[in-house]
């Protein structure tokens, strides 16, 4: 029986330590996340003058939106909690 409020709808479906999208809205969420990433990743790489720039510059926006997109994954996926 579903707790009351639970989300029924399944976006992601958890397989060892990542999600796989399972729905339009899974796949539009990995979408948006990757391309953010990438975005990101060549803003900052076209003004960085090391690799360790790149990092340090890329680092809080892909740990902050990996942050956000596994709890959303998380709370949509088909995962059984006991």
């Amino acid at each position: 029986m579903e707790e009351p409020g639970h989300n029924q709808y399944h976006w992601f479906k958890p397989v060892a330590w990542i999600f796989i999208p399972v729905s339009t809205a899974g796949y539009l969420i990995t979408l948006l996340t990757l391309l953010f990433c990438i975005n990101v990743f060549l803003v900052i790489d076209r003004h960085s003058h090391s690799v360790s720039d790149t990092f340090y510059g890329c680092f809080p926006y892909f740990i902050s939106t990996l942050v956000v997109f596994f709890w959303i994954a998380s709370h949509t996926s088909d995962h059984q909690k006991s």
